[in-house]
C-alpha cells in the first residue's frame, strides 16, 4: 500500500507540470498586456515608458517567455507560487485562505447529491419499472442536461426573490449560528450538487440492478433474510464499486463548477477568486489557483482508490 501511494504521488509531478505548461501558455497568448491591468490603465492611455519597464522588470514581464517559466516553476517546487500583480499579497496565501470556502461548498453538495441519489437509486433498482423508477429516471435526465449557472439562477429568483428564504449571495459564519451558514450554504451546494445528484442516481440504479441478479443474492433471499439485509447490507455494498469511482470523477466536476457556482453566489472562494483572477490578468493568481485545485482533484482520486479496498476486500494494492 505505502509503495502504492509513493508511486501516485510521484506520478502527480508530470501531471502538475503539463498542467503549468498549459495554463502558462495560455495566459500569454491571450490578448492584452498585463502591465496595463496592473497600471489600471488601457491600451489607448499614455503612460511613461519609464514607468512601464520599470513594473515589467519588477514582476519578471521583460525577460522571455521560457526564462519566465522555468522561474515559476523553480520558485513553485519549493513552494513559492509568486504574488499576486494586482494585491502584491503572496498567491499561496491568498489561496489557502479560500480553500476551505470552496471545500466547504464542494462537500456540502456532494453530501446532499448521495444523501439523495443513493436512496433514490436503490429504491428505483428494487422497483423497476415502477412510477418511482419512471420519475427518478427523468429528473435525472433533468439533472444532467440543466446548465449549473441557470439552475442557480433559478434557486435565486425562486427561494430568494419571490419566497425570501433564503439569503442570495455571501457565507454564512459559524459566529452567527449554524442555522446561519446553512442557509447560506442550501441554495449554492443546491446548484453544484445537482448534476452529480443525477448521475450517481443513474449509476446507483445501473449497478444495483445488475448486482440484485447475481446469484449469491437469490441465495440469500431464498435463505429468509429481510429485504433490508439483504439490498443494503449484501447488494449495496458490492454495487457502490463503480458509484465510488463516478463520485471521485464527479469531484473534479465540482470543482470546475464552483467556478461558475462561486461567481452566481459570490461565494468566496477560490472559484471565484480565479474568475476575478482571470479578468485582471493577474498571471501567477491563475497559476496558483490552477495548480492548487488540480492537486486537490488528484489527491481526491488517490482517496477513491483507497476507497475500493474497502469495499471490496480482494483489492489490494500490494
Amino acid at each position: 500500500m505505502t509503495i502504492y501511494i509513493a508511486r501516485r504521488v510521484i506520478g502527480l509531478i508530470p501531471v502538475l507540470f503539463a498542467i503549468s505548461v498549459l495554463v502558462f501558455m495560455m495566459l500569454h497568448l491571450a490578448p492584452g498586456d498585463p502591465v496595463l491591468t496592473i497600471l489600471g490603465a488601457s491600451e489607448r492611455t499614455n503612460l511613461d515608458p519609464g514607468v512601464i519597464a520599470q513594473v515589467r522588470q519588477e514582476f519578471g514581464l521583460d525577460q522571455p517567455l521560457h526564462v519566465q517559466f522555468l522561474m515559476f516553476i523553480s520558485k513553485a517546487a519549493r513552494g513559492n507560487l509568486g504574488r499576486s500583480f494586482q494585491t502584491r499579497e503572496d498567491v499561496l496565501t491568498m489561496v489557502a485562505s479560500r480553500l476551505p470556502a470552496t471545500m466547504q461548498l464542494t462537500l456540502a453538495s456532494m453530501a446532499i447529491s448521495l444523501l439523495i441519489a443513493l436512496p433514490l437509486g436503490v429504491i428505483s433498482a428494487v422497483r423497476q419499472n415502477s412510477w418511482v423508477d419512471n420519475a427518478s429516471m427523468v429528473f435525472a435526465a433533468f439533472g444532467i442536461s440543466v446548465p449549473r449557472f441557470w439552475f442557480g439562477l433559478i434557486l435565486i429568483l425562486i427561494f430568494s426573490l419571490r419566497l425570501g428564504l433564503l439569503p442570495t449571495t455571501g457565507i454564512g459564519h459559524i459566529e452567527d449560528g449554524l442555522g446561519d451558514v446553512l442557509r447560506h450554504l442550501l441554495l449554492p451546494a443546491t446548484s453544484l450538487g445537482l448534476s452529480m445528484l443525477a448521475l450517481v442516481t443513474r449509476m446507483t440504479r445501473s449497478s444495483m440492478l445488475e448486482v440484485i441478479r447475481q446469484d449469491y443474492i437469490r441465495t440469500a433471499w431464498a435463505k429468509g433474510l429481510s429485504s433490508r439485509v439483504v439490498i443494503y447490507k449484501h447488494a449495496l455494498k458490492n454495487a457502490l464499486i463503480p458509484v465510488v469511482t463516478v463520485v471521485g470523477m464527479q469531484f473534479g466536476g465540482l470543482l470546475g463548477g464552483a467556478v461558475v457556482t462561486e461567481t452566481i453566489f459570490s461565494w468566496p472562494g477560490v472559484g471565484r477568486l480565479a474568475v476575478n483572477s482571470i479578468l485582471r490578468r493577474d498571471f501567477p493568481m491563475v497559476q496558483g489557483t490552477t495548480l492548487v485545485l488540480c492537486f486537490t482533484f488528484v489527491v481526491m482520486n488517490l482517496f477513491v482508490d483507497l476507497m475500493y479496498t474497502f469495499l471490496d476486500p480482494r483489492i489490494r494494492y500490494d
